[in-house]
């Protein structure tokens, strides 16, 4: 008698799947992620990934700071360190922060791996599965992953031209209050915003601590690019003017480099002890050297006029990206026009999904990320975000003219077949038409 067990069609990995913990259906790629693939193709124009453009720095003078380092401190700097971070580098970053308003003391900033990891710790001490964190809508696609991973609800509250809408904001906590849902933090990127390349007015700044102050709402206040105004000195800080109710996230990724990781939390003394003793629980202590590398660079080098030089290459791809918009875009499309940052946030004619376009943008050689990146619930798909500050600005225009290019021909097709043909017939008009060699 045959004794072979009957085929199940599962695998041992499947029992893995099994084991999971609730949470990890949380974690998903990005839609940023999934386009690394075909934007790093040197024949794409990637006005898609926000990487910061390090072709101006110094390589010479970072690279023998860091041979000195070795040279002269190796051993501690190639040794674990604490868990807050090195001394130095917080009294310096608090020398960072001091431009945008902030008086801080080094005892109160816990350093990071970026800032990304503070929006993981933060949002490890606080967040609960089913918790709300109410957010800009769009908001930053990283920050989104974390709150889906700890399985928090994101409601969003509407942006303008002027950054946050403190209508929108209250009518948001009056109605999460109402239904008696767990408000644990405001997350909002004040200045040159990550995706929508706008920014909180000062004039909303005290009204939207005020809102927040008096429903006992946490704000987390993301700040990576505040020091990279084209037009203007650094802004007021939300924390410059609420030192107990707003968690302040900074970073050198963007005014230094991204390879070194190094950002931070800046927090009430009582969130700082927690914030801590997560860090440790998580990584035990952020790299030693690349935080004694940073706190060289920052003593050895004029970093703020770095920083300036920074903000002219910025701004001339801005203006680059701008021009081109304003000379080749169809009809119907409008578009931010940031006064700092990386980013445009360019909505679309009414009927082009831009997630159902991609395929074909990729195609004519362009990538962009889909405004659905930038929803917790599922909305986006009428615009877009095109980043430029890493193209040349001669690249940003023929990235552009592709662009606009794709997005004509999605217009005449929308027009041919109407607004309820399907995106499969449109996709056999693009490449199964008249003369092709499909049957």
């Amino acid at each position: 008698m045959d004794h072979t067990p009957a085929p199940t069609g599962r695998t041992r990995l499947d029992s893995y799947v099994d084991r999971y913990a609730a949470r990890t259906a949380g974690m998903t790629a990005s839609e940023i992620r999934a386009l690394f693939s075909v934007a790093s193709r040197p024949e794409v124009v990637s006005l898609a990934g926000g990487m910061p453009n390090i072709s101006g720095l110094p390589l010479d003078v970072v690279g023998g700071a860091i041979a000195d380092l070795i040279s002269d401190a190796g051993p501690t700097a190639l040794q674990y360190g604490s868990g807050q971070g090195t001394p130095e580098l917080r009294e310096q970053i608090c020398e960072v922060m001091a431009l945008e308003g902030i008086s801080a003391h080094p005892d109160d900033v816990v350093v990071t791996v970026g800032s990304q990891q503070a929006v993981d710790l933060v949002t490890r001490i606080f967040c609960d599965p089913g918790d709300v964190v109410i957010c800009e809508a769009p908001s930053y696609v990283g920050a989104l992953g974390v709150f889906k991973a700890f399985e928090c609800e994101v409601v969003h509250a509407e942006m303008d031209e002027h950054g946050l809408r403190p209508d929108a904001l209250r009518a948001a906590i009056a109605s999460l209050c109402e239904a008696g849902r767990r408000i644990k933090f405001l997350y909002t990127i004040p200045n040159f915003h990550n995706p929508a390349g706008v920014t909180l007015s000062a004039e909303r700044r005290p009204e939207i601590l005020e809102i927040c102050r008096e429903a006992d709402v946490l704000i987390l206040e993301d700040n990576p690019y505040g020091l990279l105004g084209f037009d203007q000195a650094p802004m007021r800080a939300l924390r410059a003017d609420e030192a107990e109710g707003v968690i302040y996230l900074g970073s050198f990724s963007k005014t230094f480099a991204p390879g070194f990781r190094v950002g931070w939390a800046l927090a009430p003394h009582a969130v700082r002890e927690k914030l801590v003793l997560a860090q440790e629980s998580a990584t035990l202590c952020p790299p030693s050297f690349s935080q004694m590398a940073v706190s060289s660079y920052l003593r050895e080098h004029d970093w703020q006029g770095q920083v300036k030089q920074f903000r002219e290459m910025y701004r001339e791809r801005r203006d680059a990206m701008v021009d081109a918009l304003e000379d080749l875009m169809p009809p119907g499309c409008s578009w931010t026009v940031p006064s700092g940052g990386f980013y445009v946030w360019l909505t679309v004619p009414p009927g082009v999904d831009t997630k159902a376009m991609l395929p074909r943008a990729v195609t004519a050689r362009v990538a962009y990320v889909p405004g659905t990146a930038f929803f917790a619930d599922g909305f986006g798909s009428s615009a877009m975000r095109l980043s430029f500050c890493y193209p040349t600005p001669e690249r940003i225009r023929e990235g552009v003219r592709r662009l606009a290019g794709v997005l004509e021909e999605e217009m005449e097709l929308r027009a041919t077949f109407g607004a309820t043909g399907t995106h499969e017939a449109l996709t056999r008009s693009r490449y199964d038409g008249p003369g092709s060699d499909q049957a």
